[in-house]
C-alpha cells in the first residue's frame, strides 16, 4: 500500500432514486461508504432536470448525515431566472460544491433555454455568487461523444475552466494513457485545475456496454471480449473487474491524478471492494 493511495481524496456519486423502497437502500449504501471518508458525494440531475426534487431531496439528506454534498446542475432549457432561483434554494440548504453540466433534453425537446454550453452556466453561477461554490465541470479524456473533434472538445474544455471551474471530474474509461494524454493537452491550453478521474466498477457485462456506447466509453476490445467469454459467471465477472480497475486506479495514482471519483450506480459492494484492494482506510 502506497503512502500516496491511503491519502488520496476520494468521492461518491450517487442517483435519485425513483421509489420510496429506493431511498431506503440509498440510505444503507451511503452508511457504508461513509465509513471511507468521502471528501464530498455528489448527485446526479436527470434529462431537462426531470430529477429536481429527487436530486435535491438526496442532497439534503447528504447534508443532515454530516457530509459534504455536491448537486449536479444542468442548464440546457433553463432560464437564468430559474438557475438564479435554484441557486438561492442550494445555498440555503448548506451546499458548498456544484457539479455544472451543460445537460441532456428530455427527447422530443428543443433547444430552448438561455444556457447553451457549460462555460455559460459556470461564468453564470460565478456572476451571481462570486466563490461561494466549488465548481466542477465535466471532462472527457476520450472525447465528448457529441464533439466535433479532439481538439474543439479540449477547447470547449479550456472554456469551461476560463469561465471560471475550480476542477473537473472525467467520465469514466478504461485506458489510463488517455487521462495523462488530456491532461497534459489541458494544461497546454492553459487549463491548469485539478482533473479528478472518475472511475466506474465492472460488475457485470450487458449494462457496462450499453453504458459504454451510449457515452463514449471505449471498453478496450482485451476487456469485452473477456466479459464476453465470462457469460453469465457473475461471480468471475466482478472479480476479473476488481483486478481491472484496481489497477486502472493504480496506474492513475501513480500518473499523479489528484483524486478519485467512484461512480456506485447506488450500490456499495464493488466500490467497497475497490477502497479495500487499494488500501484506502476503512
Amino acid at each position: 500500500m502506497s503512502r500516496s493511495t491511503r491519502a488520496l481524496p476520494i468521492s461518491f456519486e450517487f442517483f435519485p432514486p425513483k421509489t420510496p423502497e429506493g431511498v431506503q437502500k440509498l440510505r444503507a449504501v451511503r452508511q457504508q461508504l461513509y465509513a471511507r471518508g468521502p471528501q464530498f458525494c455528489s448527485v446526479t440531475y436527470g434529462a431537462g432536470g426531470s430529477t429536481q426534487a429527487g436530486t435535491f431531496a438526496t442532497v439534503r439528506e447528504i447534508i443532515a448525515e454530516g457530509q459534504q454534498a455536491a448537486s449536479h446542475f444542468s442548464c440546457i432549457g433553463a432560464t437564468k431566472e430559474s438557475v438564479r432561483q435554484q441557486l438561492a434554494e442550494l445555498k440555503a440548504m448548506g451546499v458548498k460544491r456544484l457539479v455544472a453540466l451543460r445537460g441532456d433534453l428530455p427527447s422530443g425537446y428543443g433547444l430552448g433555454g438561455e444556457f447553451h454550453y457549460a462555460s455559460d452556466l459556470v461564468a453564470f453561477i460565478r456572476e451571481e455568487t462570486g466563490r461561494d461554490f466549488h465548481i466542477e465541470v465535466a471532462a472527457y479524456p476520450e472525447m465528448h461523444p457529441q464533439a466535433r473533434s479532439v481538439e474543439a472538445d479540449l477547447q470547449a474544455f479550456a472554456t469551461k475552466v476560463r469561465a471560471g471551474a475550480d476542477a473537473a471530474i472525467t467520465q469514466y474509461f478504461f485506458n489510463a494513457d488517455a487521462y495523462s494524454r488530456f491532461v497534459d493537452e489541458a494544461q497546454r491550453l492553459g487549463a491548469d485545475v485539478p482533473i479528478v478521474p472518475g472511475i466506474m466498477p465492472i460488475t457485470g457485462s450487458t449494462q457496462l456496454m450499453r453504458f459504454s456506447d451510449a457515452c463514449g466509453a471505449e471498453i478496450p476490445r482485451w476487456i469485452r471480449l473477456r466479459l464476453q467469454g465470462f457469460g453469465d459467471d457473475t461471480a468471475s465477472i466482478r472479480a476479473f473487474g476488481l483486478d481491472v480497475i484496481a489497477r486502472l486506479c493504480e496506474q492513475l495514482v501513480a500518473a499523479g491524478a489528484p483524486g478519485l471519483h467512484f461512480y456506485t450506480m447506488n450500490q456499495s459492494t464493488a466500490t467497497l471492494a475497490l477502497c479495500d484492494r487499494l488500501g484506502l482506510p476503512a
